[in-house]
């Protein structure tokens, strides 16, 4: 009996402990699956913050990209319309075309200047604060064009005036394309980044667009008085522009690539002689690379005033309108050309973009020197597809070509010196191309040879497309 008792006990306490135990794992499960269920809610919300980040990058960057570009476009409209009129008007049509866009040319001297000054505090500082310092310096140099007199009023003098704020605008533009490439590309995804980095490039075609659209507008309304008053408005609305801009910068984050450098201490002393060291070869090719997109784009931007309403006498209002009908189809052009970037990868949809751009040079001209009304407007409507096949994905071939802690720098620098060897230099090789054959074929072989040198550059850049870039790319030799 003693031993059935002690028996029935034991089982009775095995059953208990038994209990116990299961309690105790029921609690332990319901711990764990609590954890899990906080921990993967901890993941939708930073995933949902990292979202609202990226937007807000996204929409800060192109909106302050096209308050640039709006300044920046604004001169080269104006000197194919005005300047060589207003500040030089004691030479002939030909040599004030050209000393016009000497002036011009001076702001692309200047830009790899920007790109030095502002890449090395968007190394150390940071990628925000160096954005909202490049928008006050292009927007207060561009509203003090509009304030600057004419050749009538201060003799050369104006000129210089023109000059030196035209350095200024460029020393800001060269600091600004590649901190807003990196405040949207460092905050986006592996598989998306070719279509986020294009977003700022968006800021391109807006500011064409809108610079176009402000001159077009005060022609208009200003007529006769165009060159005394009326080109001097566009100028002065960026002061309103710039206050724009700074609200929507103030409000976004730095991005979590430039937070990891600073949490590891990975900040350079001099990142700007630190990238020239250790990665040349990149800045060279990124420079190459921009041939058949910066030279082509001025020539059809900026160029096409001076040909098509002085050489070719088409109405200036005409010219403006076929421009601006080309910078909106680039409004689709290049976010759809860095979104098939991600797919098709950054060398190859770049290298076609410059194919096309080569051939299509002969066929601009070809239709604008028909002299048929329709046929120019076409060429102008069209001119800026092939150029944004390569624009689209371009911000992001060049950045993902650099590593993290000197991608400001090395980045700006690639693409700023393209500046000095394709973009402003264009315009005055294009004039200078007609004056010494009479045709646009010239010009057609200028832009053809630009497409060969960025086909052999872009075939020896690093393609990074969907792989991993928040690492430092020698972290494995340090």
């Amino acid at each position: 009996m003693n031993g059935g008792f002690a028996t029935a006990v034991q089982a009775l306490n095995g059953s208990q402990g038994t209990k116990k135990m299961t309690g105790r794992a029921g609690k332990q499960g319901e711990s764990g699956l609590a954890e899990a269920s906080m921990t993967d809610a901890g993941a939708v919300a930073a995933n949902t913050v990292a979202e609202a980040e990226l937007r807000k990058a996204v929409i800060a960057s192109t909106i302050g990209t096209t308050i640039e570009w709006y300044d920046f476009f604004l001169y080269s409209t104006a000197a194919g319309l005005v300047f060589g009129k207003l500040f030089f008007p004691q030479t002939d049509a030909l040599t004030a075309t050209l000393l016009s866009f000497g002036t011009y040319f001076v702001g692309f001297l200047s830009r790899p200047i920007g790109a030095a000054i502002f890449g090395h505090y968007g190394d150390r500082v940071g990628r925000k604060a160096t954005l909202i310092a490049t928008l006050l310096c292009m927007g207060l140099a561009t509203f003090m064009i509009s304030l600057v007199p004419g050749y009538s009023m201060i003799g050369i003098w104006g000129a210089v005036l023109l000059t030196l704020l035209r350095v200024i605008q460029g020393i800001g533009v060269g600091g600004e394309w590649g901190g807003s490439v990196l405040i949207a590309m460092e905050w986006s995804r592996n598989k998306s980044r070719g279509l986020i980095a294009s977003w700022p490039q968006f800021g391109v075609p807006c500011g064409l667009f809108l610079a176009n659209l402000a001159v077009l507008a005060f022609s208009g309304l200003s007529g006769s008085s165009f060159l005394i008053w009326g080109w001097r408005v566009p100028f002065m609305l960026s002061i309103l522009l710039v206050g724009v801009g700074l609200w929507v910068r103030l409000g976004i984050l730095e991005t979590p690539t430039f937070r990891k450098l600073m949490a590891e201490h990975r900040i350079e002393r001099a990142p700007v002689l630190e990238v020239i060291k250790k990665q040349p070869r990149e800045i060279l090719l990124s420079a190459l690379a921009r041939m058949s997109e910066q030279a082509p784009f001025y020539i059809f931007t900026a160029f096409v005033f001076s040909y098509g309403a002085g050489t070719l006498e088409l109405p200036r209002n005409f010219v403006l309108a076929a421009v601006l009908v080309a910078a909106l189809i680039a409004f689709v052009a290049i976010p759809l050309s860095g979104h098939l970037s991600d797919r098709v990868g950054r060398r190859r949809m770049y290298m076609i973009g410059a194919v096309t751009t080569g051939i299509f040079g002969f066929i601009y001209f070809g239709m604008l020197d028909s002299m048929l009304p329709w046929a120019a407007f076409l060429a102008i409507a069209l001119s800026l597809i092939p150029t944004s096949m390569q624009y689209g994905p371009q911000a992001a071939l060049i950045a993902e070509a650099f590593t993290p802690r000197l991608r400001y720098s090395g980045a700006s620098l690639g693409y700023q010196l393209a500046a000095i060897v394709a973009g402003g230099p264009a315009p005055l090789i294009a004039t200078a191309l007609f004056a010494a054959y009479r045709s646009g074929y010239a010009i057609a072989a200028y832009i053809a040879a630009c497409a060969v040198i960025t086909i052999i550059a872009v075939w020896q850049m690093p393609d990074h497309t969907g792989k991993e870039i928040t690492r430092e790319y020698d972290q494995g030799a340090s």
